[in-house]
């Protein structure tokens, strides 16, 4: 079995008001083999879509390789913006060494819950990812569930938003489609895509993220 544990500490810039939400990155990153285009940093997969929708959004002009300034670029926006990054699970076991979500096993999650009560100006978490078995919400409900706590629906439309109360102040939720290439396929069947792509053909799901994601960021 390999053991899969998260290689960064949460991530809180002072005054944080947001907190991006998700499970691991891929299992090379624990093992500190990356490959030239990954950035050494929270959502740096050369495979994921988190920062080049971002940088779509806010015209970062991102480097896309594994340097300490493109690091730095990421801190710099995320302090900028007010948004923190502490992924929910610390660790898990794999059978196969994959970034499979339905793979984990022998999962530990981190304590949300103790650091929202650190960071009492944090009022929005950002999941990168919905309520599907070993994602990231999936994961904090179960984790809500230790406090007593639990999520109440605001809105059911994608992305989903709930909310919960921690000590008479509330925290929204919201669950944006996933910023993988694995999403894509849902994002192909959603009704809103479709009709967004017969409009415009040349419309992609990296649009849509960007579409999506811009609202809450």
């Amino acid at each position: 079995m390999f053991l899969h544990t998260h290689p960064y500490e949460p991530f809180f810039p002072e005054g944080a008001t947001k907190l991006i939400v998700g499970t691991l990155p891929p299992p090379r990153f624990t093992t500190g083999e990356l490959n030239e285009r990954d950035v050494d940093f929270c959502y740096g997969s050369s495979n994921g879509l988190l920062w080049p929708v971002l940088d779509r959004i806010f015209n970062l002009n991102l480097k896309y390789e594994t340097t300490h300034e493109a690091a730095e670029q990421r801190r710099t926006f995320l302090t900028s913006r007010g948004i923190g990054v502490c992924d929910i699970v610390d660790s898990c076991q794999r059978k196969k060494i994959d970034a499979s979500d339905l793979g984990m096993q022998h999962i530990k999650l981190r304590d949300m819950i103790t650091y929202l009560k650190q960071y009492p100006k944090i009022n929005t978490l950002i999941f990168t990812g919905g309520n599907s078995k070993n994602g990231p919400e999936y994961f904090f409900r179960r984790h809500l569930k230790e406090y007593h706590l639990k999520l109440e629906e605001v809105s059911g439309d994608v992305p989903r938003i709930h909310q919960f109360e921690l000590n008479i102040r509330k925290i929204k939720t919201v669950s944006l489609t996933a910023p993988s290439g694995s999403a894509n396929r849902a994002i192909g069947s959603m009704q809103l895509y479709k009709d967004l792509k017969n409009k415009n053909p040349k419309f992609n799901t990296i649009d849509f993220r960007v579409m999506q994601y811009r609202e809450f960021f």
